[in-house]
């Protein structure tokens, strides 16, 4: 297995991204390594961090990109005029099957438009959706989607999303039949805007999900479903909500809890976009070496899950996604 690194991402870059390598490589060094990095960034600025990684040679291949996708940049133009970038080059081995997935730390627009016009949506998926998990009170999570790629949603989108992460949470996370609860600001069928009240109805008589119907937005940490779906709008609120409990707890605050513990980003590391053609992964701008060996962990863990595949199977037989 091959997993592609932007290791030019983030605010710690490259530093972060290589330590986050070498703890992989470290902890898995006794079981056996099955995984080959291929590091894609600046030789000369990789150059003071890449002497941590000597013991592992033969587990990694750094491969050279000129250029890197600031955060600033406007994505489609920063990708179309930044052929020789860490992230253009990423998307370019994916797309050639040279890597079995790619994660970036990097422009998150630049990772959103790389996905959906390299390796391109797979047929079928109407929009590919981010997805985040957000910790349960019993220590578990729900797996919350859309956060961010779709601001503005149809009925049919949601729908979409919500088999596409009934699918992530079955063969991935290894829940049996996941429930699947619609975001809206009341339990009553019938509530909310237009969106909501015309998406109720599709997800109730949908054969191919568990759908339990509305929760709000205090189910978010209970154990009431497993799945949640939203438009993009909605879901990046809840999300940067839930990051700023812990921050303003734990940093502010230096009030130390377990659940609080479970809103630390590092413990997830990069979110996957779900409905494209091959396993993609956004980290946080900010991930350090822990974040990094948790999304290296999770490309893995959809690699090795057949996902892409499933999913594809999935909307091969039913154009709207049945599963």
């Amino acid at each position: 297995m091959k997993i592609g690194i932007d290791i030019m991402g983030g605010d710690f870059a490259p530093e972060e991204a290589i330590k986050g390598v070498l703890a992989y490589l470290a902890s898995h060094s006794d079981s056996g390594i099955g995984v080959h990095f291929v590091l894609i960034g600046s030789p000369d600025i990789a150059a003071p961090y890449l002497s941590l990684l000597d013991g592992y040679q033969s587990h990694f291949t750094l491969v050279p990109a000129a250029t890197v996708i600031d955060m600033h940049e406007h994505p489609t133009k920063a990708l179309k005029e930044k052929q020789d970038s860490s992230i253009a080059i990423g998307f370019g081995l994916l797309q050639m099957g040279k890597i079995d997935a790619f994660f970036s730390a990097g422009n998150t627009g630049a990772m959103l438009v790389g996905a959906m016009y390299t390796v391109k949506a797979i047929p079928g998926v109407l929009r590919p959706t981010i997805a985040s998990p957000i910790p349960k009170l019993d220590g578990k999570f729900n797996f919350l989607l859309d956060v961010g790629a779709n601001a503005d949603c149809k009925p049919e989108h949601l729908v979409q999303f919500a088999v596409m992460g009934s699918l992530y949470a079955k063969h991935v996370l290894k829940l049996e039949n996941p429930r699947v609860g619609l975001l809206n600001l009341g339990e009553e069928e019938g509530k909310g805007n237009i969106l909501a009240q015309t998406t109720y109805p599709l997800l109730k008589q949908h054969s191919g999900i568990n759908f339990k119907g509305n929760v709000e937005g205090r189910d978010l940490f209970l154990d009431n479903c497993d799945v949640i779906v939203c438009e993009g709008f909605t879901g990046n609120i809840a999300l940067k909500v839930a990051e700023s409990i812990y921050n303003i707890f734990t940093d502010s605050r230096k009030i130390q809890d377990e659940f609080l513990d479970q809103f630390n980003y590092e413990i997830y590391g990069g979110t996957p976009i779900l409905g494209v053609n091959a396993p993609v992964l956004i980290g946080h701008g900010i991930s350090n070496a822990r974040a990094f060996k948790s999304s290296i962990e999770s490309a893995i863990n959809l690699v090795e899950s057949n996902f892409t595949n499933i999913l594809k199977e999935s909307f091969a037989e039913n154009s709207s996604g049945a599963a």
